[in-house]
């Protein structure tokens, strides 16, 4: 895209180079000030398309660590250079043709064919070349190729009042050269404040009308997503950078949260291809928060493992009990102090009448040295899971038995199946009863996992 954008604007260069001389050539012979001013108006035209081109050679640099946005906007201030030379060119025109009028100044114009025959080649070069620069412009988001575009459309249609003026010349009507001159100037004049509002916009990093809620709508249809806090979106050349604050729920885990915020990335280049999306998250507590939810919340921003939470409701007052888990090698008194505060910030959130209860115990040991024990313990073990599970009831099928010796003692782990209609909470009881079982029966027996699997799924 980047070379494309170069081509046009090299011929683009050549064309404008061609018509200024053309112009000044005929503008000279005949007198009108008309055509002389189109002549100058091509020579900005040549110089701006000039300041295009190198421009967007410019602007195609990547980001580098003075230009963190990289170099697009490059081609606005190239813009607002052209923007500044029309104004100065159409009050140069204006000021003469007024004295031409006012008969300050006495000047003979001849309408030959030279200078229809310019003006009508000018006319047609500047529809086919504004043509193809909207349509490359619109392709690469180039905003100094859309303003050549906008500028030789521009001057289209000065080229046709010069082109009245010289016919008006022809019929006996010396003033309509001068006339039509002024009306030169207003085109060139209007060319110039549509460019330069719109170079301005992208300077003062003016946001694409109606682009925050179009970001904002992409962003609210991803699952997850609460709300669109805010939205940031300023143009730099053919990029759009944006900022995005989403709202959701502090319940998330991080690896959710992430997900979410790719998720909203890649909707917003789906649908603008052109944009540099930067996501950031605000967590927010929603009122449908159960409080198991705000409790584990609360334990996983203070980094503590917490498990078998139980919430009751008892006259009207809440009761929390839950089981703590702390570095085993802790004293009690720092361990205490560890269980206050998360009490304390329990009764924060919940209200400082609730009871809130903390069983202490120790962490389990990340990554604990261990070794397979022989296949006689392990068909003891199994041959002991296979009673207990038969004396319960409920429960059967035991398989796939491990059992690894550490320094803290045995670690048993098993699966077994049962009935697809008990309830979890029917078959945790099941399975804890034949955990408590074996190590009644062996207290060398460090811990006992069991894992229960719907009967009949082969598994």
């Amino acid at each position: 895209m980047q070379d494309v954008k170069e081509r046009v604007a090299l011929g683009s260069v050549a064309v404008s180079a061609g018509l200024t001389v053309a112009k000044a050539v005929v503008g000279l012979a005949s007198g009108s000030l008309a055509i002389l001013s189109e002549a100058a108006h091509s020579l900005i035209d040549l110089a701006a398309t000039s300041m295009t081109f190198f421009a967007i050679r410019i602007s195609g640099k990547p980001a580098d660590a003075e230009h963190h946005y990289g170099h697009g906007k490059v081609e606005s201030v190239a813009a607002l250079i052209e923007t500044g030379l029309l104004f100065v060119l159409s009050v140069a025109v204006i000021v003469e043709a007024v004295r031409r009028l006012m008969g300050a100044r006495e000047h003979a114009v001849a309408a030959t064919l030279a200078a229809f025959l310019v003006i009508a080649v000018s006319i047609a070069v500047d529809f086919f070349r504004s043509r193809l620069l909207y349509r490359v412009a619109a392709q690469t988001s180039s905003e100094a190729l859309e303003a050549d575009g906008l500028h030789f459309r521009s001057d289209m249609w000065s080229s046709f009042a010069v082109l009245i003026g010289l016919a008006g010349v022809a019929l006996g009507f010396p003033w309509a050269d001068s006339a039509a001159a002024i009306v030169v100037a207003a085109f060139v004049c209007l060319a110039g404040w549509r460019l330069g509002r719109r170079t301005v916009d992208t300077l003062t990093d003016t946001a694409p009308e109606g682009i925050a809620e179009r970001i904002a709508a992409i962003g609210r249809r991803v699952p997850g997503v609460v709300a669109i806090e805010r939205v940031r979106a300023r143009p730099v050349g053919p990029n759009l950078f944006v900022d995005v604050a989403l709202a959701i729920s502090r319940t998330l885990p991080l690896d959710r949260v992430t997900a979410i915020k790719d998720e909203v990335a890649r909707a917003i280049r789906a649908e603008l291809p052109n944009a540099e999306a930067t996501i950031t998250t605000n967590a927010r507590a929603l009122d449908d928060e159960t409080v198991l939810e705000r409790i584990m919340v609360i334990a996983r921003n203070r980094a503590l493992a917490v498990h078998h939470v139980t919430v009751h409701a008892i006259g009207g007052k809440l009761a929390v009990s839950l089981d703590l888990e702390v570095d085993g090698s802790l004293g009690l008194n720092a361990a205490h102090e560890v269980a206050s505060g998360l009490e304390q910030a329990v009764r924060a959130e919940l209200g400082p009448d609730v009871e809130v209860e903390t069983h202490i115990e120790p962490l389990q040991t990340d990554r604990l040295a261990g070794r397979d024990t022989s296949s006689a313990r392990v068909a003891a073990v199994r041959a002991a899971l296979g009673e207990l599970a038969a004396q319960i009831g409920l429960i059967g099928e035991v398989h796939d038995v491990r059992v690894r010796e550490t320094a803290d003692g045995e670690i048993v782990n098993f699966h077994c199946r049962v009935d697809p209609a008990l309830t979890v909470h029917e078959v945790h009881e099941k399975v804890d009863e034949v955990e408590r079982g074996l190590r009644r029966r062996w207290p060398s027996i460090k811990r006992v996992i069991g894992h229960a699997e719907p009967r009949g799924r082969g598994e």
